[in-house]
């Protein structure tokens, strides 16, 4: 009984030291470039931008493969922080002409399925099986993979209304254009 102990920890030692020694030198250096650009974007993972989440859009931007104004969720303050890191010029958005959309659930219809809530990217969507589910708006990014998924097509999406407590002085359009 003690050698099989014995044996199992000067294996799982022996081990260790290979695998300690094998990311020692083996170590691949990360992209700083790519690091910084996405630490710039807001880490949906939507897939808004034609990349399957935020790190590739990020590696192709750094590599030169793609434009900075494909990230909708990010809006034009991320163009404009992505223009400023590149050395780019700022251009608008990509999906400007569209307006910033969350989705809601009909709840007469919702079945509780769950699929939109495995497709939701930021998790936005919660609830339960066999149970009515809700749209987190706050968490929403309007990146419609949610919509796909169901099998009663009970969600759809509206634009953000936006009220008193969400103006700011000066617009951001009048700065704009000043």
């Amino acid at each position: 009984m003690l050698t099989a102990i014995l044996a199992i920890a000067l294996l799982s030692a022996v081990f260790g030291l290979l695998l300690g020694y094998s990311a020692i030198r083996f170590h691949v250096e990360g992209d700083p470039i790519a690091d910084q650009i996405d630490a710039l974007l807001p880490q949906t993972q939507c897939g808004q931008c034609g990349y399957p989440g935020c790190r590739p859009y990020a590696e192709a931007l750094a590599r030169g493969e793609a434009e900075i104004n494909l990230c909708a969720p990010g809006g034009a303050a991320t163009v404009r922080a992505l223009a400023d890191l590149l050395g780019r010029e700022a251009v608008a958005p990509d999906q400007a002409e569209k307006l910033p959309m969350v989705a809601r659930i009909d709840p007469e219809t919702c079945i509780g399925c769950t699929k939109c809530l495995q497709a939701c990217p930021v998790d936005a969507i919660i609830g339960a099986p066999k149970q009515l589910h809700g749209v987190l708006e706050e968490a929403c990014t309007g990146c419609e993979l949610c919509l796909s998924p169901c099998p009663v097509s009970c969600i759809s999406m509206h634009p953000i209304e936006h009220g008193i407590a969400d103006w700011r002085w000066p617009a951001p359009d009048a700065r704009q254009a000043a």
